[in-house]
């Protein structure tokens, strides 16, 4: 099989060129065209003889993924079945800014993994078998589509990036920190890290790498509940990383970087609605600099969880904003077309 030359590294690509015959600086221009000018094939390659295209062609592929499917929503949500080069699929959602919205506000929700390891009983993900992981180029494909779709659309391009997608990025962690690096560096997509948010079902140990690697990154934590036993309920991942054990871990995140923490909690209806449990996050959100997205739940056929009323959710944010917890209430986006959070499951569908 030929080698997939986005998993090339500048050293390799350097002595392949010299070892043909072509000077260094070749390699320099490849990596140009893979990685900001994001080039799915050799012949795109302009500026290299016919020649060197061919010779390219013959020892190397670009593995780059297409689009399999998309769906749009009533709301201007764009979801993408992404077909991977062997075969397998992942999806990716473009969520724009509402109509009524006076930003500007273009995000990409990408996916890190073909399937999950992780069983959280809310999340349509959660019920398939993990595939494998995500490369690098892979995640970086996802943006740079999803990234077409907004200008091709919306005649704007993306501005935020969320890993929130298929499967668990911590426990994709070289592959997802050098996904970053490749949007992130000024010799592929050049956007701020401060765009980018990477959102995890609380890995304690990939959380304190993250902070050992000084990641500029933003990181969002699935809490979903502040108490044990029922976390254990829903997210299996915490009998292995307790609570405390997480808030030992973002605590050292924090020192280490200065960034605040996100916690994301889907308030369901008679599991994690009172005000018990609103005390119960409060006092966690006392551990670390942290706010609080509250964020409605979409069901799935797999479960029977139901989002809460409105009294009740209005209650339960207020209780938080009392006590000078930062809240914010997200509503779903792209319901209709099984595009919201903890929807995705990478099947390809019929689009009429």
């Amino acid at each position: 099989m030929k080698q997939d030359i986005r998993k090339q590294t500048p050293a390799q690509l350097t002595d392949w060129f010299k070892q043909n015959g072509e000077p260094a600086f070749r390699a320099k221009q490849v990596h140009e065209w893979l990685w900001k000018k994001s080039a799915r094939s050799f012949e795109q390659m302009s500026n290299l003889s016919v020649a060197l295209r061919d010779k390219l062609d013959t020892d190397f592929a670009i593995n780059s993924l297409t689009v399999a499917t998309e769906q749009r929503s009533n709301d201007g949500t764009i979801k993408s079945s992404f077909r991977l080069f062997d075969g397998n699929l992942v999806e990716g959602v473009l969520i724009p800014a509402l109509r009524t919205d006076d930003t500007d506000r273009m995000t990409a929700c990408v996916s890190s993994q073909v399937g999950c390891s992780l069983t959280c009983k809310f999340c349509a993900t959660g019920y398939m078998d993990r595939k494998r992981n995500l490369d690098a180029a892979e995640i970086y494909d996802q943006v740079v589509e999803i990234d077409r779709q907004a200008k091709t659309t919306f005649n704007a391009p993306l501005t935020n990036i969320v890993y929130m997608g298929m499967g668990e990025p911590l426990l994709n962690y070289k592959n997802v920190l050098e996904s970053v690096d490749r949007i992130t560096s000024p010799d592929g997509l050049g956007m701020s890290p401060k765009r980018i948010t990477i959102s995890t079902a609380g890995i304690a140990k990939m959380i304190r790498q993250l902070g050992d690697d000084g990641v500029k990154t933003n990181l969002a934590l699935s809490l979903h509940a502040a108490n044990d036993l029922k976390r254990d309920q829903i997210m299996p991942i915490n009998e292995s990383n307790s609570l405390a054990n997480l808030a030992d871990a973002l605590g050292y995140f924090y020192r280490k970087t200065g960034t605040r923490v996100t916690f994301e909690y889907i308030v369901f209806y008679n599991f994690n609605d009172t005000l018990q449990d609103a005390k119960e996050l409060w006092e966690f959100t006392k551990k670390v600099p942290a706010k609080v997205n509250i964020i409605e739940y979409n069901p799935i056929a797999e479960a029977s969880f139901k989002n809460t009323d409105p009294q009740t959710l209005d209650k339960f944010a207020g209780y938080l904003e009392d006590r000078g917890v930062i809240v914010s209430i997200r509503r779903s986006r792209g319901k209709d077309i099984d595009a919201a959070c903890g929807q995705l499951a990478g099947k390809e569908k019929t689009v009429q």
